[in-house]
This record gives C-alpha cells, structure tokens and sequence, in this order.
C-alpha cells in the first residue's frame, strides 16, 4: 500500500464531548451493539463470500493470519500461526508453524464433547473443501491453479483421506504449502475468511446445518442468529494473549483519544456480548443509531450533509459533536457487470454478431450518467475512475483516459444505429438486484439513462431477488443478465480486483461477468507470479485497458465511508483490509468516562 493509500485511509477526525446513549456503571456487562448494512448468507467459511458473512466468520472462527488492528498502510501478522511464514528461495514451498494452544469450541461430535486443540490437519482440510464440489464452496478462487496437486486432487475425486502434494502437514502444528508458481499473495490469503478453520468431525456431523451452527476456534461463539441479529458470546476457551498497542501498529498522532490506551495488557475479546444487527434499510440502520439503539452505524449518504459541516477537511456539524467519526474512501468499487454467458448482451459464435453485441455494450456504457450516479446516491462524494483498479490500489493510474466513464449519450445513440440496433430489436434488459427501497432507485435511474439512448421503457425491466444471498446465488447460476455489485479489496495488491475477470474464475467463481479473454488470462498468469514492481504495475493496467475496451463491465466508483459511534466504544472500526477482526478489540467504556 502507498502513502496515497495510507491518507486514504486515514482516521479524519474525532468528536469531542457528548452523550448519544445512555451510559452504565463499571459493573454492567461489557455490550456492544454493532450496525451492519446486510446480513451474511451462510456462517460456513467455505461460503464467506460477502463482507457480512466475513465479518462474522472471522470472530467465529480462526485465520492463519490477520491484519495488525491498527497498522496504517497495513501489515499482516501472525494469528492462528505462531510467526510468518518460512518462505523458500524460490519462493514456491511456505512452512507455516501454528499455535499449539488453540481450542475449537466444544461439540457433541468431539471426544467427550469437549473441544480439542486445532492443529494443521484441521487446516489441510478446510482448504481442501473449497476443492470439494459437495462443498459447493466460494473460495477456490484463491487458491486454484496455485498449490501443487490441489485441483488434480478434486479432478481425482476429493477424497479428503488422500494427501495433497502442495498442501501437507508435516507435523502436528506445522503446514507446507508448495505451490505451482510464485504466488507473493498467498499470505494474504490465509487472512481471508474463506481460509478459516474448521472441525472435520463437526462438519461431517452437522452436514449441511454446519452454515447455521458454527464450531470454531475464534474469540466468540454463536450465542444467536436470525434474520435481523446475531448475538456472540466471548469464547470461554480463546487463548490468552495480552494486547499490545506496539504490536497492533498504534500511531499516537492520529489514534490518541479513541480510548486504545487502556486495553494494554489485556487479553481480547474485551466484550460481554457483541450483538451484530442486520439493518439493510439506510433509513431504519440510521434512526436506530440515532435513536441509542446500536453503537455504531455507517452513515447513509442521505445524511451526509447533515452529518458533514465541511469536506477540506472533514469535520462535524455541532450537532454530532459527541460523536465520534471516521472518512474515508472504500478499499474497492462498485459497478455493474454484463453477463457474458447471456446470448442477448454476450459472446457470440458469429464474429459479425459478436461485434455487434460488443457495440451494444458500450453503448450501454456510454449512455451510463456516473457524474448523476455519484451525486444522487453518493451525494457526489464517491471518486469515479476507469475500469476495475481502484484508486486506493496502489497501482491505480492517475493519468488513464477517462473516456470509459464519460457520459456521452450522442455517441451512444450513434454506435447503436452504426451497428444497425434499432428500437424494434434491441434486447429485453434485465437488471438484477436485492430488494430494497435505494436499489429500486438505482434501476429506476439506470432505466432512465436506456430510455434517453433509444431503448423502450418496457424493454429495461427489474429482475428483483428477496435478499442478497438469493441475488448473489442467481448470478453465481449465471441467471442475471446485468449485474450490480461491489466489491471490497480482500488485500491490499490490485490482483485482488483484475482477478475478477480473469477467465478460470467464471461463475460460480469470482468472475460474475463470465470474461472470457485469452490475452486478458495470459498476462494475468504472467503478472501472478510476479512481486509488486513497475513491470507488474504495468501489466496489471494492460489488463485493465483490455477489460474497457471489451465493454464487460460498467466501473467504476469508490464510495466515501462515513462512520459514526458511541464515544464510549473503545475502538477504530474498519471497512477495509482489517474488516471483521476489529470486533474482538471492542471494549466499552461503561462509565462514560472521557476517553484519554
């Protein structure tokens, strides 16, 4: 991550006095009650493919590694393992050395009941589930084509009492992973939540209801879950491993008042209950914040203005000075992809036809109002940018041709008719998305911008889904035709982002858009083995120029985060790369003492 990264994400600046809740006594349980924007689909790590679930998933379970709390540009750092790896001169076998005093929670389906120590078995097992097709898992991604014998193994059968070649454990406590290519990524995949480890024996026992009643090893367990809730409770048998501020990368010039400085010492999680509320409605998360309800919301952007007195810098307007607060732009983007796989809008065998479909693409693309997108439902404060690096990256061009997210209805009109579409044969488009009051806008918008390019109004129809996780299941069928969705950087390297068009990703995988180019995968490949350099830089926005040109998505804007909390959670919350692990450093100051 660079310096431009590193301000990015910055904390901007912190309230003063003030009293949004109601305050306890030193002696009342330790809860906090944390408001998210969506609710996870599945708790299994195998199927943590969504910020929610992650969140989750990484308080539940445990991670080989994470990201230091409060490291700014980010560092990862040891978690389950006991130390960062051992990495041979050729960069292709990792020996990983873990913790021996972790615990998985207890279960009828262990030994007595009681949960056992989580050892490198346990670790091999639950990566080779997402090779598992039975798994119907969401995080093979990561790691296909990457560790040696790994695919064969399921083209073999996945048979999980036959060993993998590249992913082995050499003893009790000690991983090796031996990989195809030199993969500089690998660590931070194992920070990610679909990494987790699992029980084998619990998994095999619970069958399918292991997605709804997690075992793990992670500094909560699952106390409750519904659909407007989950309710955690510290993991009685968490290894004890005192706070460190040195460790975690605090910097006093920036992080001084947030209260960090009494959790020195002490051994996380610091909650009596953490309650994690699944608002999806901007309107109810923002009124329950407001109302005392929750400790901590993202503010919708229709409450930017009120909650904003001025942007150079960011600072409050009086009436949340007792608030604290946090800016800053989203480590990812959101745009809105053409399904490739559909005959009407995708590849097609007839290279006359294909071109035309590609015209009608960009046409599509060119009719897009990103600068009207920004302001109505951004409230302008997004950053619009070409393709798929997003400015955080630190390979993001500052001086790449904007053409791409120009709004230029004329040449829209025109490319359509130069490619002979017409008001009478111009697809049905479908746009999908989750339902929702602020999602229906955003079609409504969308249909508008068809209608002023020549498209009938009844021919841009909405494909609407009762939650997310039906929305997600139905474009990972390849059964949505225009795609809306957003995407939060899993680490801090833009393969992160140009992986999700490479082609072996295609649905049910990452690749939404089912992209499907033979250059696109060759510089990928070249650019994956590949440590951070000028020349990988440049191949990185090779792809990116290729993806524009192909018309395969519409992109891109990075929201600006706004984040608001009771001034007596003792925190720095996250969006970004440290994402759901924050959590277990909560602490509430219960008699609402000024904080440092």
């Amino acid at each position: 991550m660079n310096a431009r990264q590193s301000c990015l994400a910055l904390l901007v600046l912190l309230g003063a006095c003030g009293d949004p809740g109601p305050q306890g006594t030193a002696n009342d349980p330790a809860v906090y009650r944390h408001a998210m924007d969506g609710a996870p689909g599945s708790l299994d790590p195998a199927h943590a493919s969504s910020i929610y679930a992650n969140f989750l998933v990484v308080n539940l379970y445990d991670t080989l590694y994470r990201y230091k709390y409060l490291a700014r540009p980010y560092e990862v750092t040891p978690n389950l393992a006991a130390e960062l790896p051992e990495i041979s001169a050729d960069g292709l076998t990792y020996t990983i050395r873990m913790r021996d005093d972790a615990v998985f929670s207890d279960h009828a389906a262990f030994d007595g009941g009681r949960g056992r120590t989580v050892t490198a078995e346990d670790f091999v097992y639950s990566i080779k589930r997402h090779f598992d097709p039975a798994t119907r898992a969401r995080g093979a991604w990561l790691w296909q084509g990457r560790i040696r014998g790994l695919d064969q193994w399921k083209e073999d059968g996945a048979d999980y009492d036959e060993p993998v070649e590249g992913l082995l454990a050499l003893d009790k406590f000690t991983v090796q992973i031996r990989l195809l290519t030199p993969f500089p990524q690998l660590v931070h995949t194992l920070a990610q939540g679909y990494s987790a480890t699992v029980p084998r024996e619990v998994v095999e026992a619970l069958d399918g209801e292991f997605a709804n009643q997690p075992v793990g090893s992670g500094p909560f367990i699952l106390k409750s879950i519904d659909n407007t809730r989950a309710v955690l409770t510290p993991n009685p048998g968490f290894r004890q491993q005192p706070f460190s501020l040195a460790a975690e990368g605090f910097d006093p010039a920036t992080q001084d008042g947030l209260g960090l400085r009494s959790l020195e010492g002490r051994p996380p999680p610091f909650l009596d209950r953490l309650q994690i509320d699944f608002i999806g409605e901007d309107a109810a998360r923002w009124n329950a914040y407001m109302a005392g309800d929750v400790d901590f919301t993202k503010v919708p952007v229709s409450q930017f203005e009120r909650v904003v007195e001025s942007t150079t810098p960011f600072t409050l307007n009086p009436e949340f000075a007792g608030h604290r607060f946090e800016s800053s732009l989203e480590s990812g983007l959101v745009y809105t992809n053409f399904n490739l796989d559909d005959p009407a809008i995708g590849y097609d065998e007839d290279p006359v036809e294909n071109l035309r479909k590609r015209a009608l693409r960009c046409a599509i693309r060119k009719g897009f109002n990103w600068a009207s997108r920004n302001d109505i439902f951004f409230s302008g404060m997004g950053e619009v940018f070409p393709g798929i690096i997003p400015p955080v990256a630190p390979e993001f061009d500052p001086a790449i041709d904007r053409a791409s997210v120009a709004f230029d209805p004329q040449g829209a009109r025109r490319l359509l008719a130069e490619h002979q579409w017409t008001a009478s044969n111009l697809p049905v488009l479908e746009y999908g998305f989750p339902s929702s009051v602020t999602e229906r806008q955003m079609f409504e918008q969308f249909r508008s911008f068809m209608v002023d390019i020549g498209w009938p109004r009844d021919r841009v129809r909405p494909l609407i889904f009762a939650t997310y996780g039906d929305y997600l299941r139905a474009y990972s069928n390849r059964e949505v035709m225009l795609i809306t969705s957003s995407w939060t950087m899993d680490y801090p390297d833009a393969e992160n982002t140009v992986q999700l068009y490479y082609g072996p990703n295609a649905s049910p995988g990452s690749n939404s858009s089912n992209y499907n180019n033979p250059e696109y995968d060759d510089l990928y490949r070249r650019s994956a083995a590949m440590l951070p350099s000028a020349e990988r830089t440049e191949l990185y926005r090779q792809m990116n120029e290729l993806l524009i040109r192909d018309c395969a998505t519409i992109s891109g804007l990075s929201r600006r985060l706004l984040f608001l909390w009771n001034p007596r959670a003792v925190m720095l919350p996250d969006r970004s790369f440290v994402g759901g692990f924050f959590l277990r450093f909560v602490d509430m100051n219960q008699a609402g003492e000024a904080n440092e």
